[in-house]
């Protein structure tokens, strides 16, 4: 049977427009009340979890239309919401609106979520957790951490359980220094393409030591360059394919900037979604402005952010923690932009003083059903932090060949959600 289903727009700050989009959980055997709900956050900035997250990864629905066997309705509701405003189907009647920063991105987040509690009395007692991906991880991390305090002092009512970092951009700088020795260790660099992609890292470190962030994020794009040019354009998002070179962009202007939003956000908005999300879904959603178009304002959304772009919030994941908020943190094998041995770097400098004996567990071996015989991924947790490895999957990790770990994610969103042990 089709899912319920509402959106709306919140207005987060005079002429700040946030769309969301609820799916109630779609189970034959469990009412949605049984079910958790899941706050979705896509990457970008700029990319769009109410087009891409829905129809690309975890809806209801693919972007043919077709019902998704491994939509996570199946296993809790879920609420897209376009963040930063901006993105997606959200907008903002003046440029100057635009997030520049996390603490604006969080600040209007929580307005969103005071607001969505309160008109859905509802959800306030179901679990709620929000799972990420990308830079909504980032996101993610600091929504949970103002969140777990709004619930402790009673302004905001929800049972918050808990936040999930998917492939996230936690700490930008551990995941560039990575990317030369994976590349290496995967047949995707030789010695003189190694040395050249850690002389670029380098120059990136010393940009962030000198709390130069803007200068970061133009090496940033400077590294992936130097990366594409030794790799024959690896594709960023799953080393075992390629990415062919978008056109190169004429305006000469903040060209580094214009690179990195075609290859992290403009890839969110290939021209079906784009047609399907400003075409029939636009006509069923009925609440969409005459002057707003899907992923119209993306590229200022991400353009906007380049100065927060490469700040790390590994110092937020630790708040979480000492708080005791449950965090989870999955990675695709296949990831190059957000590889797991960066995310591995940045756990290690964690100072939750349980980090020994995280490290310490053996990890187990996982498989989507007792009757696989394939490996579908590892999983190690202790207290209140867990780590997923999956494997054959790449930066999305609920789609994208050669890999669909659809079954897996699904697996995993169970196994956060206390549904599954």
């Amino acid at each position: 049977q089709e899912p319920k289903e509402v959106w709306g727009y919140v207005e987060v700050r005079n002429k700040a427009h946030m769309f969301w989009w609820l799916y109630y959980a779609n189970n034959p055997t469990q009412d949605f009340t049984e079910l958790p709900l899941v706050l979705w956050l896509q990457g970008g900035p700029g990319a769009s979890g109410c087009g891409y997250g829905n129809f690309e990864e975890i809806g209801p629905l693919d972007k043919e239309m077709k019902p998704r066997n491994t939509t996570w309705l199946q296993a809790a509701s879920i609420l897209f919401v376009d963040n930063p405003v901006g993105t997606g189907f959200s907008y903002v009647d003046d440029c100057s609106l635009f997030a520049q920063n996390l603490t604006t991105v969080v600040s209007d987040m929580m307005v969103f979520l005071g607001e969505f509690f309160k008109c859905r009395a509802e959800f306030q007692t179901i679990p709620f957790y929000i799972f990420s991906e990308s830079y909504g991880g980032k996101m993610a991390a600091g929504v949970a951490l103002e969140l777990h305090k709004a619930v402790q002092k009673g302004t905001i009512k929800c049972n918050f359980k808990g936040t999930a970092l998917g492939d996230s951009w936690i700490s930008p700088l551990d995941s560039v220094l990575s990317w030369g020795p994976y590349l290496y260790s995967t047949s995707l660099l030789d010695d003189n393409g190694l040395a050249e992609v850690t002389a670029v890292a380098k120059e990136i470190m010393d940009a962030i030591n000198k709390n130069q962030y803007g200068l970061a994020t133009e090496l940033w794009g400077k590294a992936e360059g130097v990366i594409e040019e030794n790799t024959d354009n690896v594709n960023f998002y799953n080393i075992l394919t390629k990415e062919v070179p978008e056109v190169k962009s004429d305006e000469q202007e903040n060209l580094h900037l214009m690179r990195l939003y075609q290859r992290h956000v403009r890839k969110m908005h290939q021209s079906s979604l784009d047609e399907l999300m400003n075409g029939p879904i636009r006509k069923k959603l009925m609440i969409i402005p005459d002057c707003v178009k899907w992923g119209g304002q993306s590229r200022q959304v991400f353009e906007n952010m380049a100065e927060d772009f490469m700040k790390p919030v590994i110092d937020i994941v630790d708040q979480l923690l000492a708080a005791n908020v449950s965090v989870t943190v999955y990675n695709g094998q296949l990831d190059l932009i957000v590889d797991t041995m960066g995310q591995e770097a940045w756990i290690r400098k964690l100072k939750w003083p349980d980090l020994d004996q995280f490290s310490q567990k053996r990890w187990k071996a996982l498989y989507v059903s007792p009757e696989s015989t394939e490996t579908a991924a590892f999983h190690k947790a202790y207290e209140n932090l867990a780590f997923f490895w999956i494997l054959k999957a790449g930066h999305m990790v609920n789609n994208k060949v050669p890999a669909d770990q659809g079954e897996m994610a699904l697996k995993m969103l169970r196994m956060v959600t206390q549904q599954q042990h």
